[in-house]
Order: C-alpha cells, then structure tokens, then sequence
C-alpha cells in the first residue's frame, strides 16, 4: 500500500507562490471540493488573517490522487501534501510538520531567486535527509531568470552543506499562477501541471513503512471537532490502524494510557473522510484520545513502543499579558477575565509547540519565536473577542558557563543603493555588525548580526527610511554575550492629562509638539499615550481641551488653523513603539497605548520605589 502513497512538503519564501502551486495541483487532481472553496483563490490559506496578509501562518494538510500510466498495475498514487509556513517566526510549525514528509517541493522565485526565509525551511529539510524537487516558479513574471535562480539555489545547497544525494536534485519549471509546469523554462510549451506530477511520483521515495511491525504514529498536529472532539493528526510510521481499535498512548515523559477510538480518518482532497483502516505511510486523524498534544506516539497496546519526540528551537522573545485594568475596561471585550483568558492562552499551547507560557503573579509570560509570532497570536485573541493588556517585546537572556547571554539574529536586507548608507547607520546604532555586502542592478544586499533586542522597533522606521522598497528577513542566529550599553528610544509621549473626548482646538494646541496618534471626537482617558513627543521626556498634555466661547470675534480668526493628518498606530505599530513603562490596551474594537501607572502621581510614587 506504502508504494503508491507520496508525503510532499513544500518550502518556499514568504509571497514565491507555495499555496497558488498547491491550489493548481489540486484544481488539476479533480480533487473534489465544496463550490465555496473551489470558487476561491489561496484555498490552502483557510484563515483570514493568513488572507489578509497574504501569508501563511499554519501548516495544512490536503490529499490528491494522481494516475501514473507508467505504472503496471495502474494504480492510482495518493499524495499527501502540507502546505509550510515561509517565517522563521512559525519555525515551530515547520519542524513538526517536515517530520510527516519523505520530500519536499522547494519553490523559488524566477526572478528573486532563493530567499533568506527559504534557507531556513530548506536546512531543516536537508538535515532530515529530504529528498528536494525544485521548482523554479512565476517564469510567466516581467524580468523572470531562470538560470540565475538555479545557480542561486545550487549556492545554497552547498553553503548548507548538502550531500551529493542533495545535490542532485530535479528541477521543474512552472507558473502556479496559469497552472502550468515543464522541464524547460519556456511557457509555450506548457500545458499543464502534470510534469510535476510525475516528478513527484519518480523522485520523491514511498515511506519506509513495514505494515507487519507494530502500531506506530507520531503526533505531529491537533485540530477540534464540535462531534468528535479533539483530532490528533499524524504519519503512521509502522503497523496499521483500524477504526475502533485500542491504542496506547505515550506521551513526551513516557507515561502510558489506554483509549479506543472513536474515529478513523484520512485526507481526501482538503476534507477527511472515515475510512474502516489506514496503513503504515500514510496520514491519518484520529479521535478518541482526549489528551493527545503534539509529539506523543500512539502505539500498539500489546507491543508499547515511543517514536523519537519532536525537539522544537527554543522562544527568543517574551511579553507580559495581563488583564485590563484601564477606565474602560470591559467595554468593548467579550472575554477579560483573568480566567478566560488564562484558559485561551493555555489552549493554544495544544496547537502551537514553540510558544511557552508561565504564570507570574496575576499574570503570564508568554515566549514565543519572534515578534510577529506573537503580534499574530495577540491578533487572533482580539478577533476572538478578548480583551487583555500587554507589555513591551523583551528578549530571553540566559546564563550561559556564568555569562549573560542574548539571542541574536541574522538579517537579510534587499534595498537600492540610495538608501544604503541610512540602513547602514541604523543598524550600527542597533548594535549590528555588517557580515556581507553586494550589489546587483542598482539593489544593495546587505547581510548583518544584530542582538534580538536590536531589532525592535526598527521595523517601521527601516520602511520610512527606505521609502518602502526595502525587504528585510530575519532568521534566529545564535546566542552571543549581551553588547550592553542600550540606548533608550530618542522620543518620550505625549500622555493625556484628563479623561473626555478630544476636541480640535485641544489637539491643534498640541499637535506642535510632536506627532499626533488620535483623531478628534474619540473618547480617551487619563494616562491614555495620544502621540509622540519630539523631545526625549514624556508630557503630560490636555488634548480635550474646548475653546471658551465669547460673543466676540475678531478678522481672520481660524482661518490658518489645520490639524495635520494623525498617525495610525496598529498593532504591529503599538508593540514597536511602546517603552519600559507603557502598555498596549487590546480590545475587539481598538488598540490604545497607556502608562503603565495613569495618572502622574502613581508614575512619580513609582519611580521614587524603583530608585
């Protein structure tokens, strides 16, 4: 049965196309689908958050039967595909996810060439003994170069130090996009996606599976049913599963538990469908074990025997949660009780293996991958109705043989050379040092290490300094001694100094003193962050101001008054920019920066305790 089952991976850069390829191979497989799904682009990318930003955030699993001609028997090969997320941030995902696969897609940009983001997939990949097909995609883009993508690539493979068995690897060209593939870069000679197909079927090895060991299967991800309950998705490394069957469950410290299923599944297009048995090699979905979580093996009652548990790379970056305890709490939220969102946060760590949360006096530190790691999960939470504080990024120190030591990161930068010398500045300032530098048509690749801590905040002001056309990737690097010596943000806040609603005449009395973040006629509070100084202290500023009325009026009066355009501060925005001392308030509705402490005599109160 192992012979014609195929488990495929894909890796590729964040936006080089992984999901519209994926979407072609199953328009293309006849794979049936409901008229909703089928009528809509990035079927894979299920998520509205993975919409809206064009990215994708959570492995998925789809099946598509293929008919190989060549095959004497006839048999029709099933292929098992999950979709990989291209950030380094949800490494977490990838990890766990590349343990189901015996190869792998590897997709790169025709005219970009492989990526920074690629190169951390693709090492995981090469470290499990992967079998790589490459896949040189969009060749249908203005500016396309095939050539340079494939020798691109073939660098890669070798700075990655990747065997002969690595090296040889086919390559397919393509356009996701029209749903087309062939072994030559030229579209005209395309039809459709079936080269990859059979590329597929010849390269990427069966599973090393034996049906007649005992029962064997790695938990590798967790999905809810409203009827089943709790699904545990995962390969069958060895025996066979059959529907309501007795399993033995081990979990990560070797404790073992007794369950009979209650359902049997596999993949079928994108769906799961009930099916009496499932042999070694493929992917199942089973349900009936209430406390499955990710890594476990399920395994056979009468021969118990543990698969190597998954390791994951530790958290780099960790942020305080709290309840929120501002005058408008409970306004907007759903959920923002302590216990509420204690048990979300601890529900996510069924699904997500790289996130860490630890409980600490009435609230939670919660340590994830990177920065949009965790912007991405305080997003979902609001979308999900809750309410909730958070404080500022942190990175995690360690002590390492009696030394402090910091995570560090390896930033990639694509930018033109006008812009150069401001990046370069920048990143001196942060404390990165400058490890390579090149130039091709105009655009300067830079290369430096930078402390994780560096790094925040920069973000935005890297696109301001850019004029947005620069592209920046990060990948964790290593942890190194701290460099010390941090300074602190150059700007303090302007903080309201009562609670009302802001008024035009306020807001254009203050607006001289730095940039403004708030409309006028929306409701604020005492302690509230409304912009930001251009000084280096914090203000404390009436923004609710009304001009006192009189029956006299003089020429020319109003007349020259303008309030300039606020600046939007979003989520993303928020986290960058707060301080030490200062809050993001997250509702459904809004997201507002605060002190820490509102009103001025409990900052003063603070500050004195703290010296």
């Amino acid at each position: 049965m192992s012979t014609f089952i195929r488990n495929i991976g894909t890796i590729g850069h964040v936006d080089h196309g992984k999901t519209t390829l994926v979407d072609a191979l199953l328009r293309q497989s006849k794979t049936q689908m409901k008229k909703e799904v089928a009528a809509q682009e990035m079927i894979m990318d299920s998520n509205d958050l993975e919409r809206e930003r064009g990215i994708t955030i959570f492995s998925k699993n789809a099946s598509v039967q293929y008919g190989d001609p060549s095959n004497p028997s006839g048999q029709v090969v099933k292929i098992n595909i999950i979709d990989t997320p291209g950030h380094a941030d949800f490494g977490g995902e990838v990890e766990r996810v590349l343990n189901m696969a015996d190869g792998c897609l590897l997709l790169v940009d025709a005219k970009e060439g492989p990526m920074p983001q690629t190169r951390f997939v693709l090492k995981k990949a090469l470290e499990m003994g992967h079998k790589i097909i490459l896949v040189v995609n969009k060749i249908d883009k203005p500016g396309s170069r095939p050539q340079f993508a494939l020798e691109a690539t073939l660098e890669l493979f070798l700075e990655l130090g990747a065997g002969d068995h690595s090296l040889d690897f086919p390559v397919i060209y393509a356009s996701g996009r029209d749903g087309k593939a062939g072994l030559q870069p030229d579209l005209a000679t395309m039809e459709n996606i079936d080269p990859l197909f059979e590329a597929i079927v010849q390269h990427i090895p069966s599973p090393i599976a034996d049906t007649k060991k005992p029962l064997q299967m790695l938990v590798t991800s967790i999905a809810t049913d409203n009827f089943k309950g709790r699904i545990a998705i995962g390969r069958i490394y060895n025996g066979s599963i059959k529907q309501n069957q007795e399993v033995m469950q081990i979990n990560r410290q070797g404790i073992q538990k007794k369950y009979k299923l209650t359902s049997l599944m596999t993949f079928a297009g994108l769906g799961k469908i009930e099916t009496d048995m499932a042999e070694a090699g493929d992917i199942a979905a089973i349900a009936g074990i209430p406390d499955a979580t990710i890594g476990e093996t399920i395994s056979d009652v009468e021969h118990p025997k543990a698969l190597p548990v998954i390791n994951i790379e530790e958290p780099t970056v960790k942020m305080t949660f709290m309840v929120n305890d501002s005058p408008f709490a409970g306004k907007e939220g759903e959920f923002c009780t302590s216990r509420q969102i204690r048990e979300r946060l601890f529900k996510e760590l069924e699904t997500d293996v790289a996130l860490r949360v630890e409980e600490s006096e009435g609230s939670w530190i919660v340590s994830g991958r990177g920065e949009l790691h965790l912007a991405i999960l305080i997003e979902r939470l609001r979308r999900e109705g809750y309410e909730f504080a958070v404080s500022r990024p942190q990175a995690i120190v360690r002590q390492i043989d009696g030394k402090t030591m910091v995570p560090y990161e390896k930033i990639f930068i694509e930018v033109p050379e006008q812009y150069q010398g401001s990046v370069m500045q920048k990143m001196g300032e942060r404390k990165g040092e400058l490890k390579e530098m090149r130039s091709h048509n105009g655009i300067s690749f830079l290369e430096f290490i930078i402390p994780t801590k560096g790094l925040f905040g920069y973000r935005s002001e890297f696109l301001t300094d850019t004029k947005g056309l620069g592209i920046m990737n990060t990948s964790f690097f290593l942890y190194l001694p701290d460099p010390g010596n941090w300074k602190e943000r150059n700007n303090g806040s302007l903080v309201a100094s009562e609670s009302g609603t802001t008024n035009f005449y306020g807001l254009i009395n203050v607006q001289d003193r730095g940039v403004m973040f708030l409309e006028h006629a929306v409701p604020i509070y005492e302690g509230q962050v409304v912009g930001q100084n251009s000084r280096g202290e914090d203000i404390r500023v009436n923004v609710c101001k009304t001009k006192q009325l009189s029956n006299m009026r003089s020429k020319g009066e109003g007349s020259d008054e303008h309030f300039n355009t606020p600046k939007t501060m979003g989520l993303e925005d928020a986290l960058e920019y707060i301080g030490d001392d200062e809050l993001v308030e997250i509702t459904p509705k809004n997201v507002r920066i605060r002190k820490m402490y509102l009103t001025e005599i409990a900052q003063n109160r603070a500050e004195r305790k703290a010296k």
